[in-house]
């Protein structure tokens, strides 16, 4: 019998299902028809045999994300998707021994990570109306935390923290030498970003991706960003060629058309807010709380049910299990108005059946 890390012999993971190409995608806040397809186009007229056979190049996304952010160069570590940040920042700083503190619910990976880094999670959990503890999350860190991560907006509850408690929990952090972890994945759907904390701190790490409002989930395209010995650190852990050429390639295009981001943030939020609308003229109670790009809404019949009624449609929605705190939701990815009126008609024929 071959030598197994006795960390990975616990450790469970559940990858999500193939086969969702023919579907219409509202179970993974991807943006469910992507980029616009001239767009698309002109960026792979680039893409040459010569161009995959060399070895992938950061400094041209490197220096669109410095003009982009307004933040020198030394400022960002590009990673394959912000979830390979979240990996590196475990890497640097969860510390055998420790503990990581986070919200519960939250982002799966980071109790993964911590299971995977031989941490202890200290998940404090959300009140039943979805609430940040704030006073609770205060109170568990401690001598024993190395990380303190903050979800803006949360994913999969949303909501947002006021500056000032996102400040206090920095200072907090700050007490113990622990690092303060802010993953913006959602942020352009809420307009709220404390991007700017990194100047002002020594100890926050502030994660993006190009997943989501980007529409680049394929190409596995994230970065943080922090102060320049932060940075440092967290390079010292990527692979000599982390992230890919084509992924490069797309990212800079991409930070370089202001007018597709612009475009892409109005459709989102017209689809959202006709989804929104729809749902409560129907009698139901959406809840966005400052989210990312989907909505909860508690639907009449069980969700198992619906999300399998849906399924047989070709529409895929998320939702959660019996003991999580948000076993009576479904949750769909926003889109355009025109992905969310086919998804409401869906809806409304299955739930009021």
């Amino acid at each position: 019998m071959v030598k197994i890390n006795p960390v990975l012999e616990k450790l469970t993971r559940v990858f999500p299902e193939g086969g969702r190409g023919d579907f219409l995608r509202l179970d993974m806040n991807e943006n469910p028809e992507g980029l616009p397809v001239d767009f698309v186009a002109e960026v792979c007229a680039k893409i040459t045999p010569a161009f995959l056979a060399t070895y992938p190049e950061p400094d041209g996304l490197l220096a669109a994300l410095a003009a982009y952010h307004h933040l020198p160069e030394n400022r960002f570590s590009l990673t394959d998707g912000s979830e390979m940040a979240i990996k590196h920042v475990f890497e640097v700083f969860a510390l055998p021994g420790t503990q990581v503190v986070t919200v519960t619910p939250s982002f799966a990976m980071y109790e993964v990570y911590c299971e995977m880094f031989g941490v202890t999670h200290q998940g404090v959990p959300l009140g039943e109306d979805l609430a940040f503890p704030t006073e609770a999350f205060l109170g568990a860190i401690g001598q024993d935390t190395s990380l303190v991560v903050l979800l803006s907006p949360n994913n999969p509850a949303g909501g947002l923290l006021p500056r000032d408690e996102v400040e206090r929990i920095i200072r907090k952090a700050a007490e113990h030498d622990a690092v303060v972890v802010i993953d913006e994945a959602y942020h352009y759907f809420c307009e709220v970003s404390y991007l700017e904390l990194v100047e002002r701190y020594d100890n926050v790490v502030v994660l993006r991706t190009f997943s989501k409002l980007f529409s680049l989930a394929g190409l596995r395209l994230g970065y943080a960003v922090s102060r320049p010995e932060i940075v440092d650190y967290l390079n010292r852990v990527r692979p000599t060629f982390e992230t890919n050429s084509v992924a490069l390639l797309f990212g800079e295009a991409l930070l370089r058309r202001p007018d597709i981001i612009e475009s892409l943030i109005q459709t989102e939020k017209e689809g959202r807010l006709y989804l929104m609308g729809a749902l409560a003229r129907a009698g139901y109670e959406p809840r966005h709380d400052h989210g990312g790009n989907f909505v909860l809404v508690k639907p009449r019949k069980q969700p198992k049910e619906i999300e399998a009624a849906l399924k047989e449609r070709k529409i895929l929605v998320k939702t959660y299990g019996n003991k999580h705190l948000l076993r009576d939701y479904i949750r769909i990815s926003t889109g355009s108005r025109r992905v969310m009126e086919k998804f409401v008609a869906a809806f409304l024929d299955i739930d009021q059946r």
